[in-house]
């Protein structure tokens, strides 16, 4: 076969695939409007005023392990307490910290060692110590000291010690909306099937003016890095998992904020400590399990946004944290690949497994080689440079347009950034993320994959600049 034919079969492969995953990201709009439009009709504030009155809300227990936050422990522990839900406790769990992340636990908040049974309903590492305060403010908040297992394992052990039966798991450095547990419980409420899991939309925290573990204004942060991914949460969220909600294939609840069944979860067997994805790898459990005992249920999702996180600012923790969820994304994929294209599991068998492999594992390294495929028909082909340039400006143009869409979107829901210069810049973002930010976020898949390879299963060091009252740029 000549390089030619070679060239020929390449390009109509290529050109095929991404027609495919153009489509796909098409079709997510079209249902992810949908979605938010449903749900913008038939819920209000009036409804949830009335819901708080109610005495039949379930009890909550807030989850949030904590490796190394004294920066946004103390700010955030606040945040939670003054949380506008009537019943819920709060857990934190210190996974063996190396710095004051327990001492200033202790300190701020009064703590003081209790007697308590651990009983490891799921097994995890040695439990230290249980605190408890005597203060009579901070009654609900317990603090866990245990040995270094990592998230997965301190996720467990909060489940473990945990009184209620509706876990929320949450990362200690996210600072959640005051209405934000009631809003993530309704789909408990208003289903006829069980549903075993809950998730919302995560915003970017950086810059934001925070007091006392309030967003007392939404700002747009300095840097590009942080806007991009302000861009990449939006198409995440409002495309994405709103698209998947619709359809009830969602594999996906952000760990950084998530409800559960805790008795589903325990009957699953808890998080899994030999993923670094644990919390993806979790719900594909769940709903495998529970498809395979054939009980009728769903998954709720909530496109408010209810949950405000921290995004690194520096290129080398991106490049650490998209190096994880890539290695997650493979190793959940891998523990579950019978599910893959498999009918018994309906659309997750059909439609979510196949996508994540295809558009969401596999086309980072697709693209990879397309670069190579490039360089090739460059050096050993006689490049037709009107034609790539042409290609270029329609691949380019959709990734424009797509990312657009997610701004509306975001303006069509909750429009968090009201000035029109923080819509003008973010703007500026879209037209230069995908020749700047994104071949980085290929490259972070890429290795990724080769870390995984290799045998890599740490996390990596994620460094925080802490959220306070004052702007981080």
């Amino acid at each position: 076969m000549s390089i030619y034919q070679i060239s020929e079969i390449a390009s109509w492969l290529f050109l095929f695939y991404g027609i495919i995953i153009s489509s796909g990201y098409t079709f997510a709009a079209v249902f992810s409007f949908l979605e938010i439009r449903d749900y913008k009709r038939k819920n209000n504030f009036q409804a949830e005023f009335a819901l708080l009155q109610s005495s039949n809300l379930p009890a909550i227990s807030i989850l949030a392990p904590a490796y190394n936050e004294e920066a946004n422990v103390v700010e955030n522990v606040r945040s939670l307490l003054t949380l506008n839900y009537p019943s819920y406790e709060i857990v934190i769990i210190n996974d063996g910290s190396t710095d004051n992340t327990l001492q200033e636990l202790l300190t701020t908040f009064d703590m003081h060692r209790q007697a308590f049974l651990y009983h490891p309903f799921i097994p995890t590492k040695k439990v230290k110590g249980v605190y408890k305060s005597k203060n009579k403010s901070f009654k609900n908040l317990t603090v866990v000291d245990k040995l270094n297992g990592g998230k997965a394992d301190a996720l467990n052990t909060g489940i473990n010690v945990c009184e209620n039966e509706i876990i929320c798991c949450i990362d200690v450095d996210c600072i959640l909306e005051n209405d934000a547990l009631l809003k993530l419980v309704k789909p408990f409420l208003n289903n006829t099937k069980k549903v075993i899991a809950s998730g919302g939309i995560i915003r970017v925290a950086n810059s934001c003016t925070i007091e006392d573990g309030r967003i007392l204004e939404v700002k747009l942060p300095n840097t590009f890095l942080a806007r991009a991914q302000i861009i990449e949460y939006f198409r995440a969220f409002l495309m994405g998992r709103m698209a998947w909600s619709r359809l009830d294939g969602l594999l996906l609840i952000s760990g950084a904020f998530g409800m559960f069944d805790k008795e589903v979860v325990i009957q699953a067997g808890g998080y899994n400590p030999d993923t670094v994805g644990e919390d993806m790898e979790l719900l594909v459990r769940m709903r495998k399990e529970m498809r395979e005992k054939e009980i009728p249920y769903t998954v709720g999702f909530v496109p408010n946004p209810l949950c405000w996180t921290e995004v690194p600012q520096k290129w080398k923790i991106l490049h650490r944290q998209r190096n994880r969820w890539t290695r997650g994304t493979a190793e959940t994929l891998w523990l579950h690949k019978k599910m893959l294209f498999n009918p018994k599991y309906g659309v997750l068998g059909i439609l979510s497994t196949p996508y994540w492999f295809f558009f969401e594992w596999l086309a980072p390294l697709i693209e990879f080689l397309g670069l190579f495929y490039l360089i090739f028909l460059i050096v050993f082909s006689d490049l037709n440079w009107g034609v790539y340039l042409i290609f270029f400006g329609v691949v380019y143009s959709f990734a424009i347009l797509f990312s657009i869409t997610a701004l509306f979107f975001e303006e069509f829901s909750f429009q968090q950034y009201k000035k029109p210069k923080y819509i003008l810049r973010l703007l500026g973002t879209i037209l230069l993320e995908p020749i700047l930010y994104h071949p980085f976020i290929m490259w972070a898949s890429v290795k990724g994959n080769w870390d995984l390879i290799n045998g890599k299963k740490n996390w990596g060091a994620m460094g925080r600049t802490g959220l306070s009252s004052k702007e981080k740029s």
